[in-house]
């Protein structure tokens, strides 16, 4: 199903990132070797990542995989905010995990994110996020910098769950 709310669906997950967004690339050392990246893969691709982020997550689906409708939601109580996603694209292994959603419509936002964990040459495990957007309702566009900041505050916390993750695995 092609509900997307954008129409530059896939660009994050090759980086050629579209004009007329807000762009995010963040990549942080989470971890080293395999059983590092298998436990760090097996926390994102199966949501835990974020919800020990402190997303609330509501998938179809246990697992992220092509065309899983996910609808996350930040903050608390009246001032929660759902955000209606789905999964464009998973990668499986051997050496990188990860997945790309996709904004739906009735997200407060347009674009879309890819979050990989990826095991180096060196056996460094590195998590990246990739994403693209710009705020479609009114309030969003009068935050003004401050959901930009929002956005790579949690790419950086996602990074040190993972981290936490990865780390119970050595």
């Amino acid at each position: 199903m092609n509900d997307y709310s954008y129409p530059e669906q896939g660009a994050s997950r090759t980086g050629d990132l579209p004009p007329g967004y807000t762009h995010l690339r963040h990549q942080a050392l989470i971890g080293r070797g395999r059983p590092a990246l298998e436990v760090a893969g097996a926390a994102l691709l199966g949501w835990r990542m974020h919800r020990l982020a402190g997303v609330r997550i509501d998938a179809e689906a246990e697992r992220a995989a092509p065309g899983v409708a996910v609808r996350c939601a930040i903050g608390v109580g009246p001032l929660r905010a759902g955000a209606p996603n789905r999964v464009l694209d998973t990668v499986e292994g051997p050496d990188r995990y990860g997945f790309t959603y996709g904004t739906r419509h009735g997200h407060l936002a347009r674009g879309e994110e890819t979050f990989l964990v990826e095991l180096g040459p060196d056996g460094g495990v590195r998590f990246t996020v990739t994403a693209f957007s710009r705020p479609v309702v009114w309030w969003a566009r009068l935050a003004g910098p401050l959901l930009p900041l929002a956005q790579r505050a949690f790419a950086r916390h996602c990074g040190r769950v993972l981290a936490r993750i990865a780390a119970d695995a050595a």
